[in-house]
């Protein structure tokens, strides 16, 4: 693990704190015309979920620390427990299935997903950006719209409800953004 200065923090580092493996979700660097610069550091802890804002100046030591990243293959869930297993040593691992929020019904048998170890404890899980669906109801085109800025509703083989371009139409592949949960193009 390395130390690194407060004002070195930056979004998605994995800090040990306060007895705790936090990750910074969100860094603001603050300047105030009287006193020291400082990073207002929002945290998120990676066992249970808990959230922490903390305040870290450019001369205070955080221990950075690099967490190992495994392709895992996804099987099945189970109980509210997502189960996979590393491709190379066909292990199996489990993680709660609130940890992918609202990016869970991208998650398809077989897809293979970046899982994050601390020593040989599963912390985090990392879905592919770019995903495909299958569109599976749409609204037909309104003749008269125009196409600069008007989207419609479909419905995804997954359940998931987004926006999409008229052209769109049933029983059609899209690939959608797994960050953004929005339409990112026509398969």
């Amino acid at each position: 693990m390395a130390k690194i200065n407060g004002n070195e923090i930056r979004s998605g580092y994995v800090l040990d704190h306060n007895g705790g493996l936090w990750v910074a979700v969100k860094v603001d660097h603050v300047k105030p015309g009287k006193g020291g610069a400082f990073a207002q550091v929002e945290l998120r802890n990676l066992r249970n979920g808990s959230k922490l804002n903390e305040r870290f100046r450019s001369a205070d030591r955080v221990e950075r620390v690099r967490l190992e990243q495994k392709d895992q293959q996804f099987l099945y869930e189970s109980d509210g427990r997502l189960v996979f297993m590393d491709v190379e040593t066909f292990e199996q691992t489990e993680l709660p299935a609130e940890l992918l929020g609202d990016r869970r019904p991208f998650l398809q048998e077989g897809m293979t997903i970046v899982v994050e170890f601390f020593e040989s404890e599963a912390l985090n899980a990392t879905l592919p950006q770019k995903v495909t669906c299958k569109v599976q109801s749409t609204e037909p085109v309104i003749k008269g719209q125009t196409a600069k800025s008007s989207f419609k509703p479909a419905i995804l083989d997954n359940g998931l409800r987004i926006m999409v371009p008229p052209f769109i139409g049933k029983d059609e592949e899209i690939i959608v953004n797994t960050e953004t949960i929005e339409y990112a193009e026509r398969v």
